[in-house]
């Protein structure tokens, strides 16, 4: 690539994240996949994509967005304490080494020891996936727990040199990938039940991939130095990115059921897998190969997004359901969480680029 042609891309690149993350911070109230000041899942994920948006590329005005909604909705924050809630609070350890606010700090700690020693777990020891709406998924592991609720453990655990919390996001990470991978392809399951011991409709669902792809190179490089990392998740993880490699289309995307190209294609799911492509090869876990796979995604995922900088083709919220063909009837629509895996996809793609 061209200085010229290298500049281009970043310009480009920019001026998509910058629209995208102008739309996510609109007022879209009652919306319910793009109302940003709600304390759960589909707001948290934004904000966490806003707050790596605003420190990778230096975007100042992201990071004091991140501050301003922290104050505005930290009311919110805690009120009913289940997994799947729990994503916002990633951004408190960032918050508390910007600002210095011992809140962010305290608040943190509380979330940590609630998850240690109260959150609902499963036989095998992992986090039950547990969601602020009127559900019960009981003895049920979700590849979504490990970026909602184990990517926040391993940022504090990081922040405060804690081995203890350290050594437990590590073995959550472990638990999902040993309980949800395919043995036979590499891929995961999106979910396993405990008392029934299987996957359920046994679905290779793109977005469950796509928040384990993402999050567990993430989590490896917060627990650096403070536990030791096993070879078995380098290899679990090497297992499932070539599963997903083989999987890509020829447009960079995913559909929305892996093995499944009679679906739909699913632009969240792809864009963070090819996001922890990104990351995991910064790691030193993934060779040049996915780099450039993740490339063919930024291209195709581009052409997904609009003038006003929402994206398309996101699936709606997705339980584990019944059957495969269910996968495809789940609606599609403009979420925070679709923007915000786009966000960090661009965002890596720029920090990676403009290190060159």
């Amino acid at each position: 690539m061209s200085i010229g042609q290298h500049e281009q891309l970043v310009q480009e690149l920019m001026t998509a994240s910058q629209l995208v993350f102008e739309l996510m911070t609109k007022d879209h109230s009652g919306d319910w996949g793009m109302d940003i000041n709600e304390w759960d899942w589909v707001p948290g994920t934004g904000i966490i994509a806003i707050e790596d948006y605003g420190r990778r590329t230096g975007n100042e005005t992201a990071l004091q967005y991140v501050h301003n909604w922290v104050e505005h909705n930290k009311d919110k924050a805690g009120k009913v304490k289940v997994i799947n809630s729990m994503a916002p609070f990633a951004v408190f350890p960032e918050l508390y080494r910007r600002t210095q606010e011992e809140q962010y700090l305290q608040k943190a700690g509380e979330i940590a020891r609630w998850m240690l020693y109260e959150a609902p777990r499963t036989r095998e020891g992992a986090f039950e996936h547990t969601v602020t709406e009127n559900a019960s998924f009981k003895e049920q592991v979700w590849a979504d727990t490990i970026f909602m609720a184990v990517l926040f453990l391993a940022r504090y655990a990081r922040l405060t040199e804690n081995k203890e919390i350290a050594a437990e996001a590590l073995e959550q990470t472990m638990l999902h990938l040993r309980l949800l991978q395919d043995n036979q392809t590499g891929a995961l399951f999106h979910g396993w039940n405990c008392e029934a011991g299987n996957h359920m409709s046994a679905v290779r669902w793109t977005r469950a991939n796509a928040w384990i792809t993402l999050a567990t190179p993430e989590i490896a490089t917060e627990l650096q130095g403070l536990v030791e990392i096993p070879q078995e998740l380098n290899e679990r993880y090497q297992r499932l990115a070539k599963a997903l490699l083989q999987e890509q289309q020829t447009d960079g995307l995913w559909h929305t059921v892996l093995d499944r190209k009679d679906f739909m294609k699913e632009t969240s799911g792809s864009a963070g897998i090819a996001c922890g492509f990104i990351r995991a090869h910064k790691l030193g876990w993934l060779d040049q190969t996915y780099c450039e796979a993740a490339l063919r995604t930024v291209n195709g995922v581009m052409s997904l997004i609009d003038q006003t900088g929402a994206v398309a083709g996101v699936s709606g919220g997705t339980p584990v359901m019944p059957t495969v063909e269910a996968y495809n009837g789940i609606p599609v629509y403009p979420t925070l969480y679709g923007q915000g895996l786009v966000l960090m996809l661009l965002t890596s793609v720029i920090a990676e680029q403009s290190e060159r």
